[in-house]
């Protein structure tokens, strides 16, 4: 049996095809799948998958019923710290809120996490000093400065 599954984000503001159109021009290897509209006698809605380097999404946009939150986030880890101040960028210009630990939220009012994969790595650390030294240099950022994240685990 196949199963299509797709995390569905809910905008309330007719931006959703835009929205998977910025994200897909963003990341590498994304598109947009399908889009229609449509109106179920409540409301005009739209409905657009689109597929982010592999991982499938869908954009319902049908008006102001519910909120997007921080409760869901895309988690991007990137190769290295040029991709995720590229992608940081990206996704704070424009109207974007930088947070802490990584996470951001776009102009669209979706929550991310950037971050160099090596930032897992220094805080699964198996010396439990160095993982603590990492995670509080963590604690300290907005945008993660991996080198930073390093040095600090590193100074002991």
């Amino acid at each position: 049996m196949t199963h299509n599954i797709r995390t569905c984000l809910w905008f309330r503001d007719g931006r959703g095809p835009e929205a998977a159109k910025f994200y897909c021009d963003l990341i590498p290897g994304s598109r947009v799948e399908r889009s229609f509209t449509g109106d179920n006698g409540m409301g005009a809605f739209s409905v657009t998958d689109f597929t982010l380097a592999g991982t499938p999404y869908q954009i319902l946009d049908a008006g102001p019923h519910f909120l997007l939150t921080e409760a869901v986030s895309i988690s991007v880890e990137t190769d290295d710290q040029a991709e995720s101040d590229r992608l940081w960028f990206a996704l704070t210009t424009g109207g974007g809120e930088e947070r802490v630990c990584g996470w951001l939220k776009d102009k669209y009012g979706v929550s991310w996490q950037v971050f160099p994969d090596e930032l897992i790595a220094l805080l699964a650390d198996p010396d439990p000093e160095r993982s603590a030294r990492a995670t509080r240099a963590m604690l300290g950022m907005k945008k993660i400065d991996i080198a930073a994240v390093r040095r600090a685990a590193e100074q002991g």
